[in-house]
């Protein structure tokens, strides 16, 4: 039987959108955008380096609570506010999947607050970290 978990974090964006932070079908796990805002504080940082290290604090607390990691992460989707930040946040992103290369899209759609410089969404199959990967590069 199919066992499907919802997360909430108590987020009061969650109850209006009436969404869950994390679904989990099975070992699938799909993580909504997730943006920079400090779960305790509240507070969402200026710079879009220190948005884009929350987010993904975020995103492994979420995945954690399912017993995954972000090495679990198969598929992650990008959105950056300004076009200008693309080349430091997809470094800084290339750094954090190092070794994992899920596949991956960014795109700089307007997001729902001019606070909000990055918000990242990903999906993740548990045990994805551990299991036997090929690489094929096509020539």
């Amino acid at each position: 039987m199919t066992k499907i978990i919802k997360l909430k974090t108590g987020s009061k964006f969650e109850e209006i959108g009436s969404y869950s932070r994390a679904v989990c079908v099975d070992n699938w796990i799909f993580v909504s955008n997730t943006a920079g805002r400090n779960p305790n504080t509240q507070e969402i940082p200026e710079d879009v380096i220190e948005q884009t290290e929350q987010v993904f604090r975020n995103i492994e607390t979420a995945l954690a609570a399912v017993d995954a990691t972000l090495g679990d992460v198969v598929a992650s989707r990008v959105f950056i506010q300004d076009p200008a930040h693309i080349h430091q946040v997809m470094t800084f992103i290339g750094q954090k999947y190092q070794g994992i290369c899920p596949a991956n899209t960014a795109t700089c759609p307007p997001l729902g607050s001019m606070n909000y410089k990055v918000e990242i969404e990903v999906t993740a199959y548990r045990g994805a970290a551990s299991a036997e990967v090929e690489q094929i590069t096509l020539a």
